[in-house]
């Protein structure tokens, strides 16, 4: 018996021996979907209301079931309600990494004190959500995963049911095809049933629909540029290359391992932090002289070196408190609120990456004043949106091309390095590994498909971590950042701001400004009005800037153009397999 031969029948066994232990563990309990009814109803202003009813079957003790609804960029979910047949219920609902998560506890008694057994439950959820519709310019559109693969196990029949703005001119198209009972379209209402869903697998509508459909749409996604023929050409793409990957060959999976071998040997190596003499607990004047968009890109945590939107909006602040900014704020009759004006009065004495962001904000302005309020909408233009983060990346390039040597007297990024390229080629190539697998028809390909999937998500964690978690602070930098950490947390500390209350408003702009760095500026303002401080006796800038929502208009005006540019590129995927929104998943617990 080769070499070959022993590792895979020592695998196997260690597979059929989890397998065995779950299956022991969990053979006193177990539960099925047996039907499942969509119900979706498109309405002309561009909202989509969804009805959702699962059929559960129990066999054992339960406590309840869950739902997970995911959300793209730009989604938002609403008005959800919980309805329960065959058993009493309550539900909590929470927001999770991109995810609508409802937590729905099924009892057997009125008091709400014991779970359910051997039982058949109904649960019902309905929502609306919104900018799930896409107007291009040409064709109203949506692709909805009318059941989703992240569902801890498959369901008997899918019942679908779609009504339209309009009674012709929709087209649908229901994929994967496979899963196809029936299907019709009669008038403004689309019916369509399932065969059996297996766990892992999904099930959509692409729906395209006359914009004349659509009156006043502000519910809806609205993109610039033509879509029919772009959402053809992806449908049959996707259909044609499910068709295609039939068979593929065996990858290696267990070299996943290497990857936090590597990640480990780097830590010790690079990571682990130098002793330094200081234990302070907190900070309570600035640490250093830096300017805030420096504090934020060296000691904001993150990509060390880079700034972020949270240095850039301090920078606005620090403009305003060099009066090269200055506000003024003037009542709208029609809305009974206050619009926020910046005026401009000249970029003479001020650092080059302060020219910099005052040139960016100017461009916006009209005779050198810029309505704050209506920046969100500037942002919302797609050339607009795309010179302003275009600007944006060269200014935090240029910051921090002029801290390279500063970062390098303070951190040693070498390990740093090593585990970005290590989570880039592992994400590389576990996408490769995972696609490899799930494609081939040979049965170890399971085995690619696991050391794939624990690839990318290995790869994926260590490169959301912050710089210093691989590299290592100089005994300088080290005391330096603890002692930005400790300022930090002093902002976020009300009771230690108590103790500890500032001389002088003097005091409380600049804690302003740098918890704009440090990302913790709403903090600081809902700490200083504790404080009694009344924003309206001073007649001081920053402070009306923060009082009428300056800080979440810049805020939002930024995640408006983020959004906007990334929406061609979300939009570009309309029509491919896979690709709409809704579906997620569920189970039971």
């Amino acid at each position: 018996m080769n070499v070959k031969k022993t590792f895979i029948i020592i695998l196997l066994f260690l597979v059929l021996f989890s397998a065995i232990s779950a299956v022991s563990a969990d053979d006193d309990r177990s539960y099925a979907i047996n039907q499942a009814y969509v119900d979706l109803t498109v309405k002309s202003d561009g909202l989509l209301h969804v009805d959702e009813c699962y059929h559960y079957s129990f066999d054992g003790k339960f406590n309840g079931v869950y739902r997970d609804i995911p959300l793209k960029a730009g989604e938002s979910i609403d008005n959800i309600e919980v309805h329960v047949e065959g058993a009493y219920a309550k539900y909590v609902e929470s927001d999770d990494n991109g995810y609508k998560h409802l937590k729905i506890y099924l009892y057997s008694d009125e008091a709400q004190t014991k779970g359910i057994r051997d039982c058949k439950v109904n649960v019902y959820i309905s929502y609306d959500m919104k900018n799930t519709v896409t107007l291009f310019n040409d064709v109203g559109g949506l692709q909805f995963k009318l059941w989703g693969e992240e569902w801890d196990v498959g369901v008997g029949n899918v019942y679908v049911n779609v009504h339209l703005p309009g009674k012709t001119g929709n087209e649908y198209f229901l994929n994967p095809q496979e899963f196809n009972a029936s299907s019709s379209l009669k008038g403004d209402t689309i019916t369509a049933e399932t065969t059996s869903i297996p766990k892992g697998d999904f099930y959509e509508i692409l729906v395209l629909m006359p914009l004349s459909d659509f009156n006043d749409a502000t519910n809806a996604k609205h993109v610039d540029y033509d879509g029919r023929e772009m959402i053809m050409k992806n449908l049959n793409d996707s259909v044609n290359g499910r068709n295609f990957w039939n068979i593929t060959y065996l990858v290696l999976g267990l070299l996943s391992i290497l990857s936090p071998v590597v990640a480990v040997f780097t830590y010790l190596r690079y990571g682990r932090e130098p002793k330094v003499d200081y234990e302070g607990i907190y900070e309570r004047e600035l640490p250093s002289d830096d300017p805030p968009e420096v504090v934020n890109a060296i000691y904001g945590q993150g990509d060390i070196g880079t700034p972020n939107m949270n240095g850039f909006e301090a920078c606005i602040l620090n403009l305003i408190d060099k009066k090269a900014l200055s506000i003024e704020t003037v009542a709208d009759a029609d809305t009974d609120t206050n619009d926020l004006y910046l005026h401009f009065n000249g970029k003479d004495g001020l650092a080059s990456n302060e020219r910099q962001v005052y040139g960016i904000m100017h461009s916006f302005a009209l005779d050198n004043t810029l309505n704050l309020s209506s920046l969100n909408s500037k942002l919302s233009n797609q050339s607009k949106a795309e010179w302003f983060m275009d600007q944006y990346n060269d200014w935090k390039n240029n910051v921090s091309n002029q801290l390279e040597a500063k970062v390098k007297e303070e951190f040693n990024a070498t390990g740093t390095t090593i585990v970005s390229a290590l989570s880039v080629g592992g994400l590389v190539i576990g996408v490769i590994m995972t696609v490899l697998g799930i494609w081939t028809e040979l049965k170890s390909g399971s085995y690619a498909i696991a050391g794939g999937i624990f690839l990318i998500i290995f790869s994926v964690l260590i490169m959301r971590l912050d710089d210093d978690k691989f590299g290592q602070w100089t005994p300088k930098g080290r005391v330096t950042y603890l002692k930005w950490k400790n300022f930090k947390k002093f902002l976020k500390d009300n009771s230690l701001i108590n103790e500890h209350p500032p001389e002088s408003i003097v005091v409380w702009r600049k804690y302003l400004i740098y918890g704009a760095a440090m990302g913790v500026a709403d903090k600081v303002y809902e700490n200083m009005k504790l404080q009694e401080i009344n924003t309206d006796y001073y007649n001081d800038d920053i402070f009306l800037y923060h009082h009428y929502g300056g800080y979440y208009m810049m805020h939002n005006a930024f995640l408006a153009g983020q959004s906007t540019v990334n929406s061609s590129s979300d939009s570009g995927g309309f029509g491919g397999l896979g690709g709409g929104s809704g579906g997620g998943g569920g189970g039971a617990f």
